[in-house]
């Protein structure tokens, strides 16, 4: 009998948020916030889509690198709106505003809050450079002043230990920072919406009427989430580093560093080939990510699966071109 060819969602993609989800579509992208009050408020975010106004920009490797860029932007902008649209209405409650804050927002405002966005990140990054590219190579350097014999070449490659011991030791730094996480209330419950994100992915993608009832039966591990391509990133780096016959302490995690588009590329193109393929290699190339999600997803309430309903409904084009056959 002749196999039944299925559907499979190519083009859609989600990112959880503070009490919301952004769902993103071919046509376009949309925010759904669940508000104080109880209601669900959607609101379209324009993306930076660089890729559809420049041919070059949608090369392999190129590509991964523009739609990390553009999801970073993107991401930020949905995150700062679904912050405001949660707490609409709290504010009221909470008194009447100080002079000092009255002062502040009339004076400065939005300004004052992009100011203080870009020092917070310039010093997130700084943090993220030091802990994941300095230390590990630091470490190393102390560590094999112990053990000679991981100076020794492998195969041919001078740094194989070196290389072996930052990636390892970058997947640990990034396993414990993610657990952390989980402490904290507000993050468990983006991860909660997380799980509700990839939910109604997967509902749409089997064809099912996107229904609570349907949603909350699949599972909540998607092979093109964004914590897959972190984990794909971090294994890529350890390859990538294999070839980087430098060791000292400076200068090979600035070229690690310098390398970090190459690394993202790589990651986004095994991404796509897990996304489309179902087989026993992308199984295997998807398997980091998909045990990541266990910490990074958890399972959502059904509020939280209506708000993602609402949001995939409204990036769902009329058209179809979000869906290919097989």
């Amino acid at each position: 009998m002749k196999r039944q060819k299925t559907k499979i969602v190519t083009s859609i993609g989600g990112q959880a948020l503070m009490e919301g989800i952004m769902m993103r579509g071919p046509q376009k992208c949309t925010v759904a916030v669940r508000k104080s009050d109880g209601s669900v408020e959607l609101e379209e975010i324009k993306p930076l889509d660089w890729a559809k106004k420049h041919k070059i920009l949608r090369l392999p490797l190129v590509r991964g690198i523009v739609n990390m860029i553009d999801s970073l932007v993107t991401g930020e902008k949905a995150l700062m709106m679904s912050a405001d649209k949660a707490m609409e209405g709290e504010e009221e409650d909470a008194g009447e505003a100080s002079k000092v804050d009255k002062w502040i927002d009339k004076h400065l405002g939005d300004k004052l809050i992009s100011i203080i966005m870009v020092i917070s990140t310039v010093i997130a990054v700084a943090f993220c450079i030091g802990v994941f590219y300095f230390v590990p190579t630091w470490l190393f350097r102390w560590v094999s002043g112990y053990a000679a014999f991981l100076t020794e070449p492998v195969m041919g490659l001078p740094v194989f230990w070196q290389s072996a011991f930052e990636g390892v030791l970058r997947v640990i730094l990034f396993l414990i920072y993610m657990a952390l996480c989980t402490i904290n209330k507000d993050i468990k419950r983006v991860f909660q919406y997380h799980g509700a994100e990839h939910k109604t992915i997967f509902c749409y993608e089997h064809g099912l009427e996107l229904t609570v009832e349907n949603v909350r039966k699949q599972i909540r591990f998607h092979p093109r989430c964004g914590t897959s391509f972190l984990i794909l990133m971090l294994i890529v780096g350890i390859v990538i580093g294999l070839f980087i016959p430098i060791n000292h302490p400076v200068i090979r995690p600035v070229v690690k560093f310098c390398l970090l588009p190459l690394t993202v590329g790589i990651g986004y193109e095994l991404i796509k080939i897990c996304g489309r393929h179902d087989n026993i290699v992308t199984r295997l190339i998807a398997a980091p990510g998909v045990w990541m999600q266990h910490i990074t997803t958890k399972e959502p309430a059904d509020d939280m699966i209506e708000v993602a309903i609402q949001a995939m409904k409204d990036v769902i084009p009329e058209n179809g071109e979000d869906i290919i056959k097989q």
